[in-house]
């Protein structure tokens, strides 16, 4: 008998989770497969499933092979806190993308701590530093003084990108390891979905680590990163996703967004030119330009600050975000490979690695496996 038609008899609930987990209907499986939809429904059913389909199986699916083999499903949940909700309901499940892309970023800082530790590196005196006690407006301000900038940086910046940079440099500066990519690791068939995720922060002492979610709305990105921020100051690691910038049941996400909110849109600035900006949906995009922020940002933060209605802001974001997508359909490219590795790997973190092999004190296999730039 060739090998190929082999069988082996596994746990129904383990094929059935296998596929549950990576979010595919059995007739998409199904068709990844080329096999019939019946065939499914009778692996789950009984087990027996050929040892080619198993292969097959744990490729399309994102599952370690040997996860298969065992007689439960995995208890594979997140490792750090899930502050995701829908319609103010906790996520129950996490795709193996997220799931992968959090074990990765944790192997990176994991070797980041120990060769900042191993050359005389002292911990960061700001990660962990304040409550929820503390007034947001009172974070912003130490934030913005330990990146060194001022009050009105953002008017030096000509466009949101160019402050989304300064701010990422500024983070880095700092000692935060900063990684945006909207695959996972390399792997450009895998995009990470904003539906799922906006970001994440793991806290370290030494290797503070953010991710933001680069298959979000570029205009967006910036909200996110100084959100995940906020969490390096609360001390609290965390998954984020913003749905239509509600607010969270989250005692954390809660104040996260104020602080962010503060930092990007300061009030008693914001009021002070309210009455300048033009009437109507031209409003946001005038303080978008002023704040360097997207407009979504500034009617929320309008909204907030009790300067405008929920149903002029649902306006506003229906078609914000139809707008958005329209662009996101016209711009087909990713960019460069190359080009996109300085902010998939992070300025920080990838001189760090360089500067271990060049010194011998990491193999280059190593490096790449850190990387994500194993087969490249």
């Amino acid at each position: 008998m060739k090998g190929s038609r082999l069988e082996v008899k596994l746990s129904p609930s383990v094929l059935r989770w296998a596929r549950e987990r990576a979010g595919l209907e059995p007739e998409i499986l199904a068709r990844k497969l080329s096999v019939r939809t019946e065939r499914v429904y009778e692996w789950e059913e009984t087990g027996k499933i050929s040892l080619s389909n198993v292969d097959k199986l744990a490729h399309h699916t994102h599952t370690p092979l040997g996860y298969l083999y065992l007689p439960e499903p995995v208890d594979d949940r997140l490792p750090i806190p899930d502050f995701r909700t829908v319609a103010d309901k906790p996520l129950e499940r996490s795709s193996p993308d997220l799931l992968e892309t959090v074990q990765s970023m944790q192997r990176r800082q994991a070797w980041m701590r120990d060769d900042l530790i191993e050359e005389g590196n002292e911990r960061l005196p700001f990660v962990g530093s304040v409550d929820l006690r503390t007034a947001p407006v009172e974070v912003a301000s130490v934030i913005k003084k330990t990146l060194g900038l001022d009050a009105h940086w953002a008017d030096a910046e000509r466009t949101w990108a160019d402050a989304l940079r300064k701010l990422r440099d500024s983070i880095e500066a700092a000692g935060v390891l900063v990684v945006f990519n909207g695959v996972v690791g390399n792997n450009t068939h895998r995009k990470l979905s904003t539906d799922e995720f906006r970001g994440f922060a793991l806290v370290d002492e030494y290797a503070p680590l953010i991710f933001i979610n680069g298959s979000d709305f570029k205009a967006a990105q910036i909200f996110t990163l100084i959100h995940e921020l906020a969490h390096i100051w609360v001390g609290q690691d965390g998954v984020s996703n913003f749905e239509a910038l509600q607010p969270t049941p989250n005692d954390v996400e809660q104040y996260c967004n104020k602080v962010a909110a503060e930092f990007l849109v300061p009030e008693v600035e914001l009021r002070s030119i309210w009455q300048q900006a033009p009437q109507g949906q031209e409003r946001y995009d005038f303080l978008a330009r002023r704040f360097k922020v997207s407009g979504i940002v500034t009617a929320r933060r309008s909204l907030d600050l009790g300067l405008i209605s929920r149903n002029e802001f649902f306006e506003f974001y229906n078609a914000w975000l139809d707008d958005e997508r329209r662009q996101q359909q016209r711009t087909t490219s990713g960019g460069s490979f190359w080009n996109n590795q300085n902010v998939r790997v992070g300025k920080r973190f990838g001189e760090a690695v360089v500067r271990a092999v060049k010194e011998g004190r990491l193999l280059y296999r190593d490096a790449y496996a850190l990387t994500g730039m194993k087969g490249v």
